[in-house]
């Protein structure tokens, strides 16, 4: 079977769900099912056992195959990102985090020294360390050496809808990557999801996009249909580019010739 290995963790679907920017929870809820991923992520300020009507941890569990992904979103430095996991391993019991540090507001950049410093510290406590990083290659790679389960560059600016726009860099990562390359961030349709995974990404991570449609549900379905027809366009090889036209039919002479 054609599976997403993180970790321990086995995943047949290869798209990813942010629970961020939907309109209200059981638009959320509606997508997430619709989307059919196992991995979601959640912001650690959505688990709230308090207050019920921001908690997201109680019905995303009651939802069957889905794994929850912590996220650190909102920490600006390492320490506060290895506290934020911390917290939130105790309260969902999932051995997954996402590190996010980006302390800019203004263009929300991830800090690749901090985000490297939590790491490193978190996988070697025992998480699956899954960091969104902008798309460099060498940070991707010492991130691989110090144990993180994947890498998360991100296609463009978060929110942003403006697609692969590092897709120079990110076709680097994957080539010399020994986990898992995630795209996380920037892609707005369906065909940019499926054009990343043609290009070997192992899986994407998608918010905005399905959060911000005019029908997150729908939508949420049109991006797991294209991360399928990427793989599968992936694994069946694509034809090579060519610099000129090449003839589908063999040029020979048929008509002007007699037996």
């Amino acid at each position: 079977m054609d599976s997403l290995q993180l970790g321990t963790f086995t995943f047949s679907s290869r798209l990813i769900l942010g629970t961020g920017k939907f309109s209200d929870k059981s638009v959320m809820l509606d997508a997430v099912r619709a989307s059919g991923a196992q991995l979601v992520t959640v912001a650690l300020r959505r688990f709230n056992r308090e207050q019920l009507s921001d908690d997201l941890f109680g019905p995303l569990s009651e939802i069957g195959g889905i794994t929850l992904m912590p996220n650190t979103s909102g920490a600006s430095t390492a320490s506060e990102a290895v506290r934020a996991a911390h917290i939130a391993r105790e309260l969902s019991g999932s051995p997954f985090v996402k590190i996010e540090i980006h302390p800019n507001p203004h263009h929300l950049m991830p800090d690749p020294i901090e985000t490297f410093e939590a790491s490193k510290i978190l996988a070697g406590e025992g998480f699956i360390v899954m960091p969104y990083i902008a798309a460099d290659p060498v940070l991707a790679k010492r991130l691989e050496e110090v144990g993180c389960a994947s890498v998360m560059p991100l296609g463009s600016a978060i929110g942003s809808g403006q697609g692969l726009k590092t897709s120079g860099m990110l076709d680097i990562i994957i080539r010399e990557s020994g986990i898992p390359v995630i795209v996380d961030a920037g892609l707005r349709s369906p065909g940019e999801a499926a054009l990343a995974m043609e290009m070997g990404c192992s899986a994407v991570l998608v918010n905005s996009a399905v959060a911000a449609a005019g029908n997150p549900a729908a939508m949420a379905c049109a991006f797991s249909e294209a991360v399928r027809a990427g793989r599968n366009a992936f694994n069946a090889g694509l034809m090579p580019k060519s610099g000129h036209a090449v003839a589908t039919s063999p040029l020979t002479s048929f008509l002007g010739t007699e037996a």
